[in-house]
């Protein structure tokens, strides 16, 4: 699988607090910013703040062969396409929620 980069989702109750919170105490750069979800440089990676529960996602170079890769290992992979791209949602054993990003 060829990672181009990783992001971080919080999820979070109450997204606007939290936004003021990273943009502005801790002084991150906002990349995109919605209703319920902004994005933020994080160093090399970025920081996504969303209203669900914590998610790992992984940015991939070619969509469609890191699936095919992941399911020739027997990963179940949840292909789901929306207007912004498309992802991949992975559940690990103990029930996490992991996502590949075209």
């Amino acid at each position: 699988m060829n990672i181009n980069e990783t992001g971080i989702i919080l999820f979070c109750e109450n997204h606007n607090v939290v936004l003021k919170f990273y943009s502005e105490k801790l002084g991150l750069h906002v990349r995109k910013t919605g209703e319920n979800l902004s994005v933020l440089d994080f160093g090399s990676s970025y920081l996504m703040l969303e209203d669900y529960p914590t998610v790992i996602r992984f940015n991939v170079n070619n969509f469609e062969e890191a699936v095919s890769e992941l399911k020739q290992r027997g990963v179940f992979v949840d292909v789901k396409k929306h207007d912004w791209g498309t992802i991949g949602v992975i559940i690990d054993p103990e029930g996490n929620r992991i996502e590949l990003k075209d």
